[in-house]
């Protein structure tokens, strides 16, 4: 007997998004983007969005997306992929447009992108990383660090006198008049990972509603940045970040 054999249709209860592609990923063992991109991928596709999607990458760990999902994408300046999906979304308004940024991206270089945008409501999704730390320079301290957490800019942790408090960033999105939807979310169980997904899904059907800006905060892992296996990882984030950073919806409009 052989494999096609044993693996027939019928029986199959798992398999690569279609439009997620086969190349091979240049993420760390654990990390969180992988999970997401996978999410995405099958939204993507099962809301029949593969040719009306078009995401926005900017620099960071999130700039090579679009090696990875296979739909129409724009890479942006650092921290400018809201500005840049505000133009897209304005001159194709029929089309949905996220774009894929991480906390150094969104909440440091661009942190008046991303409020500006939110404030005049744009028609876009912005789907947030926030994993706590700078991942493909080098583990800098990010908006998002913890305090007392350690950092290669930090080495004996963020300290509120000297580096200032970690930015909540979703809350403060959910403060302004244009947002419609804002959550926080994990994938770090298959629990999480379906509750992400849902949150995701009425992201998209927003921007399909004209509804406004939604914001969809992944709260995430770096092992390598954060010098610990993938396991570890998992159950710190679980024990430090979510404190901080408290799963679920902050608004929905």
């Amino acid at each position: 007997m052989n494999t096609q054999d044993i693996i027939k249709p019928e029986n199959k209860v798992y398999a690569r998004p279609r439009l997620l592609t086969e190349n091979i990923t240049h993420y760390c063992p654990g990390c969180s983007h992988g999970v997401v991109h996978r999410i995405v991928a099958e939204l993507l596709d099962e809301m029949g969005l593969e040719d009306k999607a078009i995401g926005v990458a900017p620099v960071g760990c999130a700039v090579f997306a679009y090696n990875y999902i296979d739909v129409d994408w724009v890479e942006a300046a650092h921290g400018r992929a809201p500005a840049v999906a505000t133009a897209i979304n304005r001159l194709w308004p029929d089309r949905v447009v996220f774009t894929y940024q991480g906390d150094g991206d969104l909440a440091a270089i661009g942190t008046a992108e991303t409020i500006h945008a939110a404030n005049r409501g744009e028609n876009i999704v912005i789907i947030f990383i926030n994993n706590a730390i700078y991942g493909m320079t080098g583990g800098q301290m990010a908006p998002t660090t913890l305090l007392g957490q350690k950092t290669a800019t930090t080495p004996y942790g963020r300290r509120a006198d000297l580096n200032g408090f970690p930015i909540k960033m979703s809350d403060v999105l959910a403060m302004l008049d244009g947002t419609c939807y804002v959550t926080r979310q994990a994938v770090h169980t298959p629990a999480t990972v379906r509750k992400a997904k849902a949150a995701l899904k009425k992201a998209f059907e927003n921007a399909i509603a004209k509804k406004g800006t939604s914001v969809v905060e992944i709260v995430s892992t770096c092992n390598s940045g954060w010098k610990l296996s993938p396991a570890d990882s998992n159950a710190w984030m679980a024990e430090h970040m979510f404190e901080k950073y408290p799963l679920g919806d902050i608004k929905n409009v």
